[in-house]
């Protein structure tokens, strides 16, 4: 089983809510992860913020195991200088 770090789809059509999950990579993207390993929301809030949230200790732990990040995944870390 391969496991792979991606963004999972939730909330509805113009306010969409993304989880960063860990999943079987053979999975649809809103199945069931393994672990949910944080939140984004790309909407802008009050304080003119996007709100990404996650425990780091826990994607640095599934990367050691050898998950596999998305390409969205990685853009994200990117993005908010996480590598």
């Amino acid at each position: 089983m391969t496991v792979r770090l991606r963004l999972a789809v939730h909330g509805k059509r113009n306010n969409r809510i993304f989880h960063l999950v860990a999943v079987d990579n053979r999975k649809r993207r809103d199945a069931k992860p393994i672990e949910k390993l944080g939140v984004y929301n790309p909407r802008v809030q009050e304080n003119h913020e996007k709100v990404i949230e996650w425990n780091v200790r826990r994607i640095k732990d599934w990367l050691e195991m050898g998950a596999q990040p998305s390409q969205t995944f990685v853009r994200l870390m990117q993005k908010v200088s996480f590598w």
